[in-house]
């Protein structure tokens, strides 16, 4: 059976009760507070009086006030609204936030904020403060943070832990990012399968608190290898005498720490689990994973997949320096500005086209635009069905002809639409006719070039490892930039000439 917690752990846990738009009302008042305290500030610094030393007192004294009302506000604060506080604040006013905190909250802080703001955190903080807030989490929590820590915080920290917390930490550490090993809890509550319910609740009031997300008690021989599941439920509505082989789970669903968590993820949300045993190859249980871990996996992996679809490398601090922000967009941005220079050669070519039909000039536009957001649409979708895994070979090609047809459908309905409105614009013209039929042509090829890309960009790089949404915007807009002034002009060069 696991160890029970401590006091003083249970003690840090404890946090002030989450209200939902806590956070968005707390934000308004600290950014109302910040913004007096400049004002303050700027009035005692205007005064031309010969009392220095009566200035600074005034100044000193209204800091403390306003410092004195920002801790008063933190202090009522979840740790996670506070992160959501210093994450909407400019870099000079997040760091007086943080001055404000509690030093023993700092640890469970730096857990909840975005890797970009932690980054500004921790470079803010000393050597000592940095090791007492790490040294009052837990070893999985510590494991997070490492990889932005400096290492001889993170050796220091490691000397302090028992010998079981080092082993703890080495473990999740060794894991890779992405697995289920990197993020799972160490210690779940154990108990063996010949003993009674009433033996299992004398056990359980041992503890000053369980575990968070606990829904089940894992059950486990003597050498630790899994044999089932307790739910609390019957533990809770069975005879006290009751044995629990008798009324316990076989039939587990359980994790490897080499799985890779979205797909663990996906089990979650699929099973509807709150908890989920980790096992070794040898079956042996070696920690549980918690649907809070999986909804954190969950937000991060749809931030990175918007991120990436966006052409953005990383993810970015709101506040972050004009050159970091800059150099952030600079791979996709370069990329598209060759990409516009290559369709405004396309266009170039047929110069001579234009300059007969001058029309064809002002609706380029909707055969490019239509296509691009049919294509998106398709992308989309593509890559939220590959995210799940509904993605297959046998099915691919399937998914494929569909999404063709799909889009043939509607660019004739709304080419045909678009080609009747030019017809009426142009009805006066002797080609009137031909620019609608041209751009109803256009259209409907060009929305199945994007339903294409969209179908095919995800793929490709998702076998080729890479993340499906990785650029994909991009390459969907150069394609059906390029191709739809490509498929549209050459179609009126055929028609016009």
């Amino acid at each position: 059976m696991s160890e029970q917690q401590t006091p003083d752990r249970v003690a840090q846990d404890a946090a002030p009760a989450r209200d939902p738009e806590a956070a968005q009302r707390s934000l308004a008042r600290v950014q109302h507070l910040l913004e007096k305290q400049r004002r303050v500030e700027a009035l005692v610094h205007r005064e031309q009086t010969p009392a220095e030393q009566k200035k600074a007192l005034v100044e000193q004294l209204v800091h403390r006030q306003h410092l004195n009302e920002l801790k008063t506000i933190l202090d009522r604060l979840h740790p996670a609204d506070i992160a959501y506080i210093l994450e909407a604040l400019p870099l000079d006013d997040r760091l007086v936030v943080w001055d404000c905190v509690k030093a023993d909250r700092d640890g469970e802080i730096l857990i909840e904020v975005s890797d970009a703001v932690r980054e500004t955190l921790i470079a803010s903080m000393d050597h000592e403060e940095l090791v007492d807030a790490v040294e009052s989490l837990e070893a999985d929590e510590i494991a997070h943070l490492a990889d932005d820590l400096p290492a001889d915080v993170v050796d220091e920290v490691q000397q302090g832990l028992t010998a079981e917390e080092r082993a703890q930490l080495r473990a999740s550490m060794s894991y890779p990012d992405g697995s289920v090993g990197a993020l799972m809890d160490f210690e779940p509550i154990t108990i063996r399968d010949d003993v009674t319910l009433e033996v299992v609740l004398r056990y359980l009031r041992r503890f000053d608190e369980l575990p968070d997300h606990t829904d089940q008690i894992f059950v486990v021989d003597r050498h630790e290898v899994l044999k089932g599941a307790l739910p609390l439920d019957r533990l809770l509505l069975n005879e006290p005498e009751t044995e629990v082989r008798s009324v316990m789970k076989s039939d587990v669903l359980t994790l490897s720490p080499l799985d890779d968590v979205g797909e663990a993820a996906q089990a979650f949300e699929r099973y509807d689990l709150v908890s989920a045993p980790v096992v070794d190859a040898n079956g042996r249980l070696v920690g549980r994973l918690t649907i809070d871990e999986v909804v954190d996996v969950i937000r991060e992996e749809g931030d990175e997949q918007a991120l990436a679809q966006a052409g953005l490398r990383e993810e970015e601090d709101l506040f972050a320096s004009v050159w970091n922000s800059a150099k952030n967009r600079w791979l996709w941005l370069a990329l598209n500005l060759c990409t516009a220079f290559f369709a405004s050669r396309v266009i170039g070519a047929f110069e001579g086209t234009i300059e007969r039909v001058i029309a064809l000039a002002t609706l380029m536009t909707i055969v490019m635009g239509i296509a691009g957001n049919s294509g998106n649409q398709t992308m989309t979708l593509m890559i939220r069905s590959i995210a799940l895994g509904q993605v297959t070979g046998g099915n691919a090609k399937r998914l494929i002809l569909k999404e063709l047809v799909i889009a043939a459908l509607n660019g004739l309905v709304w080419g045909s639409i678009a080609g009747l409105v030019a017809w009426l614009i142009y009805r006066d013209s002797p080609e009137g006719w031909l620019i609608g039929l041209t751009l109803l042509l256009a259209m409907t090829l060009n929305m199945m070039v994007g339903a294409l890309v969209g179908m095919f960009v995800p793929l490709v790089l998702e076998r080729s490892g890479r993340d499906p949404a990785l650029g994909s915007s991009v390459l969907l807009t150069f394609t059906t930039d390029s191709m739809g002034v490509f498929i549209f002009l050459g179609l009126a060069t055929l028609f016009f000439l």
